[in-house]
């Protein structure tokens, strides 16, 4: 389960945020799980449970936390290489077996049998009781001496072997389940996952009293998307017949959850609530279940779930951790700081983090010396920079910009990315203060400093389309599309400047489809679809994706378009209680305010 992303953007189209600050002041926040840093996918379900990280007092040092942030971070890139060098190097310094283990999972992910090789020997001699790491590195050699799965194939040679290490476990009196479980992780490599999907099918056929065989065979079903014949899910059916034998198998429920999530998430969740209830010791199936409330938006009942967890345990930090997040993305400023002073006070969290989101509390309840104060308390470290940042942004809350200038001019940054970061808060004052002219003179300089900065093109492309040079403005989005093709962001604005500033609607069009293929659940993207079509002429194709950009997202902007669209067609009450309901949340957002006028008149 991935951890828990929380979208704090408020702006359509913001200046982005430095790199850095990522982690608090784009568009997302992490909520840490328990096992969050990890290998993605179903396999890993039952370790969930496990806190990779110790908790306070457990001896974890600065720069083993920052290996564990580094391997987090990159699995969340999807760069799986990075994230098991810096496992195995966090495994090296921590001598924990859980840390190694995963090392060793990921390595297998990323094909790097080296690197597997030396996971799997630190795992084997940290826990020397475990078989696995000594499965993995037979297995490893086995590959090794014969051919190589990635590169032929599974062949007979890799199915006899499997075949005896089942029948060997079978006459051991070990039994089977474990080489099951393990079967899909030594197949990862393969490129063919369907091949996979009837290789696993066969050695499951001798075992069909295994739950673990029937889950390999689910899992396999899954990873190779068979679909579905005659009215039955392979997968789905496999997973099924697991839980049938072993009723209360967390993991096999977690897959089962994976399966079902992938078709709608609400069926997802009419599975996983009674089995938690009648598993109350499942908590990663309950954590699962608050996972998938997050993604839907329905955070109310995500927070009543981790509030159950951590009930139940508490000294079960993380859950307080997520209740404190959950409540700051619902607005409840009071929960959130109350939570977030006993998880200070308690000494949780490394690094500046729980210091960081005291910070914003105060920030987002208007207290901005408070939060000035709060920034300068976190304590040095990666965190220490973001906030560094957000102290300029409060002094210009306060209206002293000058001052404000002054203070990013003085600070330390080393790095180039510094630098840049440096210039884009300092444009990202100046644009909420309305001094448009000045944020983009300010961007123009970082450019001449930091040319073909992806970044620093994007904000200043924001920005001369305030400034309506718009010229310029697509000029700079599609350089920034010709250094990276696949950003969505990137596309999306540039679609959207021809959509809106341009007669180029089709144009447009074919631009934010190309952004909507690779974020197809992004609120603007939807938004922009349904824009395009409103100029277009298809209200009902704008309809329908405004509406379900509104559901992703409650938005001022995205509420002016669809008001709009439903004036065009003939229903201004409708029309009406949509702006209404987001002048409420959003009194002084321009664009809302502008159409509101224009079709008050």
């Amino acid at each position: 389960m991935a951890p828990i992303r929380l979208p704090l953007c408020r702006s359509r189209f913001p200046l982005r945020a430095p790199l850095v600050t990522a982690a608090m002041a784009a568009c997302t926040l992490l909520v840490a799980l328990p096992g969050a840093a990890q290998q993605p996918g179903p396999e890993n379900a039952e370790r969930r449970t496990e806190k990779l990280v110790p908790g306070p007092g457990a001896g974890l040092s600065a720069e083993l936390f920052y290996k564990l942030l580094v391997a987090e971070v990159a699995l969340q890139r999807g760069d799986i290489p990075v994230a098991a060098r810096a496992y195995y190097e966090a495994a090296r310094e921590s001598r924990d077996p859980r840390v190694a283990r995963r090392a060793t999972e990921i390595a297998l992910a990323a094909r790097q049998r080296g690197l597997a090789v030396e996971s799997a020997t630190l795992w084997a001699a940290l826990d020397p009781e475990a078989a696995r790491p000594k499965q993995v590195l037979a297995g490893l050699a086995g590959a090794a001496s014969g051919k190589d799965i990635a590169e032929t194939g599974v062949d007979d040679e890799v199915r006899g072997r499997l075949e005896k290490l089942l029948s060997d476990a079978a006459v051991s009196g070990q039994g089977v389940g474990e080489v099951f479980l393990q079967i899909n992780r030594f197949l990862a490599q393969q490129q063919d996952q369907k091949q996979v999907y009837e290789l696993v099918r066969a050695l499951a056929k001798p075992y069909p009293a295994s739950p673990e065989a029937h889950f390999a065979v689910a899992y396999a079903a899954f990873s190779a998307e068979i679909p579905v014949s005659q009215g039955v899910d392979p997968a789905l059916s496999e997973v099924n017949r697991a839980l049938e034998l072993k009723p209360a198998w967390e993991r096999a429920a977690l897959l089962k959850a994976d399966i079902l999530a992938r078709g709608s998430g609400d069926a997802a969740v009419a599975f996983l609530k009674p089995f938690v209830a009648a598993n109350p010791d499942a908590t990663a199936a309950a954590g699962a279940l608050a996972q998938i409330y997050v993604e839907q938006k329905r955070y109310a009942d995500a927070r009543v779930v981790f509030q159950a967890l951590w009930d139940k345990d508490r000294s079960a930090r993380e859950f307080e951790f997520g209740v404190a997040a959950i409540s700051m993305q619902m607005k409840d400023w009071t929960t959130a700081e109350a939570l977030f002073t006993d998880l200070h006070n308690a000494g949780y969290g490394e690094n500046g983090v729980v210091e960081l989101y005291l910070a914003q509390v105060a920030e987002e309840s208007g207290r901005y010396q408070q939060a000035i104060d709060r920034y300068l308390a976190v304590p040095e470290g990666e965190r220490a920079w973001i906030a560094k940042l957000r102290v300029a942004a409060m002094m210009a809350k306060l209206g002293h910009i000058p001052e404000a200038r002054r203070y990013l001019a003085d600070l330390p940054a080393v790095t180039i990315d510094q630098r840049v970061q440096v210039r884009q808060a300092e444009a990202s004052l100046l644009r909420d203060a309305n001094d448009n002219t000045a944020a983009y003179a300010v961007l123009q300089q970082a450019l001449v400093e930091h040319p073909d900065t992806p970044d620093l093109l994007y904000d200043a492309a924001m920005v001369a389309e305030k400034l309506d040079r718009i010229d310029e403005a697509e000029a700079r989005l599609r350089r920034v599309v010709e250094l990276k093709p696949e950003d969505a962001q990137a596309l999306n604005a540039l679609g959207y400047t021809l959509v809106d500033r341009t007669p180029r609607t089709s144009e447009g069009l074919a631009l934010i489809e190309k952004a909507y293929k690779l974020a197809p659940e992004d609120p603007f993207i939807l938004d922009s679809m349904g824009w395009a079509f409103y100029r277009l002429g298809k209200l009902d194709d704008a309809e329908s994706y405004l509406r379900r950009a509104m559901s992703q997202r409650p938005d001022a902007e995205i509420a002016a378009h669809l008001g709009e669209v439903l004036w065009k067609k003939g229903d201004p009450v409708r029309a009406n209680e949509v702006w209404q309901s987001q002048l409420q949340t959003s009194p002084q957002n321009e664009v809302l305010l502008e159409t509101v006028r224009r079709y008050s008149k």
